[in-house]
């Protein structure tokens, strides 16, 4: 059980901290305040904090994306995926539900968000479903390479060792430009936990999950088929 406890500690971290910095920090104006750079930090910085915590464990996934494109990349077992998953679903939504909990501790001014991605007229920039689609497939995509790409086994130690910085930069990045487009998933769990525990008040949100379940998994999927027949694995 130590990897898919892991994987629930650490998709639990995600999502209370990425999550939580987008509607407690981000929201009102003044120094309590943060914007689309610190959002950004928030998940980046919570993905390398688990890097370094449960990444000996269990790899540090935290994202049923990134295990299927390890699993298609010939990295891992159809039993461990199926459990890492599981896990994974399961900690997004806990992290939703402590976050509920935290902020309905708000005496006013929480509208019941809980950073639910989204997509369409009234959700951040209003982009249409094609573009949110476009931006989840191929940021996953990009997000895959580098995490393939960095946990080669032919990598230095040296190179190895950075991976988590390497990858949560990578994903700040991907926040920085698609925030204002879905909010950014890159991760069906992230999505799942928040849209699931946020339903009475965002119903639009699990009526939209399927993107966020299907494009992450496309991007993520061409990755690990390109890792997996050797394309871009790198020469020993």
């Amino acid at each position: 059980m130590k990897k898919p406890l892991a994987e629930f500690i650490g998709t639990f971290t995600l999502v209370l901290f990425g999550c939580g910095a987008a509607v407690i920090a981000g929201m009102g104006t003044g120094p309590t305040s943060i914007d689309v750079l610190g959002i950004a930090f928030a998940f980046g910085l919570a993905i390398v904090a688990m890097a370094y915590g449960i990444g000996p464990v269990s790899g540090c996934h935290v994202n049923p994306a990134v295990s299927f494109g390890v699993l298609l990349a010939g990295r891992m077992s159809v039993g461990d995926f199926v459990q890492y998953v599981i896990a994974q679903v399961l900690g997004a939504i806990a992290g939703a539900v402590v976050l509920y909990v935290i902020l309905s501790g708000k005496a006013s001014g929480w509208s019941g968000g809980l950073g639910q991605n989204g997509w369409g007229t009234g959700y951040l920039g209003e982009y249409n479903v094609v573009s949110a689609f476009i931006f989840e497939v191929v940021a996953t995509f990009l997000f895959l390479v580098c995490i393939l790409g960095v946990t080669q086994k032919c990598n230095s130690q040296h190179i190895t060792g950075l991976a988590g910085i390497a990858i949560g930069l990578t994903l700040v990045v991907i926040h920085i430009v698609g925030i204002n487009v879905t909010g950014v998933s890159v991760n069906p769990a992230r999505s799942l936990g928040p849209a699931i525990v946020g339903v009475a008040t965002n119903p639009t949100a699990l009526a939209q999950i399927w993107l966020f379940i299907i494009a992450p998994l496309i991007g993520a999927g061409v990755a690990g088929i390109l890792f997996g027949s050797g394309l871009l694995e790198a020469d020993t």
